[in-house]
């Protein structure tokens, strides 16, 4: 059973008009043309491949918003799976209205269905390590919220949700502070924020960085074998430091292919820019029957 909380009910009517205003919708030329009436006709919204679902309340906007007398008919909710060839959604309306917005509301649905489907194939390559999928803010802009909410449709978890949801040291922070003597010395020296994570390249970093108050270690560009190695030393330090809980995060270069020599015992999180940034669009199509 999906779990996810539904998207803000005001936003998605935004997002939909927005894109409904962007494709013209109410001013389709070839409607107007071929004189497309408002005899009814029913039409199927089928996968091409399995498919994991969202974006179903946005597609049934799209319907309602270029109509209000279409009728959407989802087959599955946000989070359930579709087997190929199976049906998303059937919609019955008046034929010049069905045809207006079966672009804008596939375009909802394919994207949305194929960053939860590409998620959920990364979460099933780490089943049962205890390891959690992150995504990351390589997002489209404007589309941030619609993305995330796929991930977590598709059984990841989103990592923090913009620049003042946490601190997060990366590379260019500590270059442009002086180097990693300047970090450190911030790090001892200013009051601690509620959580914060770092970003290390290497080894020696990490071994440095873990006397001072951090939350959470990302391992950026680690292979496997120094992900272990990086391991065994933060167990350590939490067998000399008992009070220590440092979370461990690897990023960098996951792939699919690759992603469960990377879901070590003591790794807490992978996370995984591709999710967003790289997901293939569901394929699927909408049929007047």
């Amino acid at each position: 059973m999906n779990r996810t909380a539904p998207l803000d009910a005001q936003r998605v009517s935004a997002w939909v008009a927005a894109a409904i205003d962007e494709d013209a919708a109410g001013r389709d030329a070839t409607v107007a043309y071929l004189m497309l009436g408002e005899h009814p006709v029913d039409a199927e919204i089928r996968v091409a491949q399995e498919t994991v679902v969202s974006g179903v309340e946005l597609a049934r906007e799209t319907f309602r918003q270029i109509d209000e007398r279409c009728r959407f008919d989802a087959a599955a909710v946000d989070g359930e799976r579709v087997p190929a060839a199976g049906v998303l959604a059937r919609v019955h309306g008046p034929a010049r209205s069905v045809v207006s917005a079966e672009r804008t509301a596939l375009n909802f649905l394919q994207r949305m269905c194929g960053i939860a489907t590409h998620a959920a194939r990364f979460v099933a390559a780490v089943a049962g390590t205890g390891v959690e999928i992150l995504d990351t803010r390589k997002t489209t802009p404007a589309w941030r919220d619609l993305e995330k909410y796929a991930v977590r449709c598709g059984g990841a978890r989103n990592h923090r949700h913009d620049l003042g949801a946490m601190v997060l040291v990366k590379d260019n922070h500590v270059r442009a502070l002086g180097g990693r003597d300047a970090l450190f010395r911030v790090l001892d020296s200013v009051p601690r924020a509620p959580f914060v994570e770092v970003e290390v390249d290497s080894i020696p970093f990490l071994r440095a960085l873990l006397e001072r108050r951090v939350d959470r270690v990302m391992l950026d560009n680690f292979s496997p074998g120094e992900v272990a190695q990086a391991v065994r030393l933060v167990q350590e330090f939490r067998r000399a430091h008992p009070e220590s809980r440092i979370e461990l995060e690897v990023s960098g270069g996951v792939t699919l292919e690759t992603v469960r020599s990377f879901a070590l015992p003591g790794v807490d999180f992978i996370s995984v820019g591709a999710l967003t940034h790289s997901a293939p669009a569901a394929p699927m199509s909408l049929e007047v029957l």
